[in-house]
């Protein structure tokens, strides 16, 4: 597998419009070698892996945010509903379950 670099990822995700690009973006980034990811809400910085202990992170997007220690379940519930546009009956994309 390529070793992939935060630009190549970068120019990946400037491709996404929205949620139905998702899917060409994901194979995108793993043909450059991504095995996955994780995000951190907590600033918007973003780490990538790939095979071999390789890992690029993409910076920060925002100063840091303080996160609760107390979750409030149904805020949590209707925010992610309607951050999720209405999706066709034929789509392939899933909708979080709740």
């Amino acid at each position: 597998m390529p070793m992939f670099t935060v630009e190549q990822i970068q120019a990946a995700h400037s491709k996404v419009k929205s949620g139905a690009d998702f899917p060409s973006y994901i194979k995108e980034i793993q043909s450059l070698g991504v095995t996955h990811y994780e995000s951190y809400v907590t600033d918007g910085h973003i780490d990538y892996h790939g095979n071999h202990n390789h890992n690029v992170t993409v910076p920060a997007k925002y100063d840091p945010i303080t996160i609760t220690n107390i979750p409030q379940i149904e805020i949590f519930k209707a925010e992610l509903l309607a951050h999720q546009p209405l999706l066709l009956p034929r789509s392939k994309i899933p909708r979080f379950l709740i």
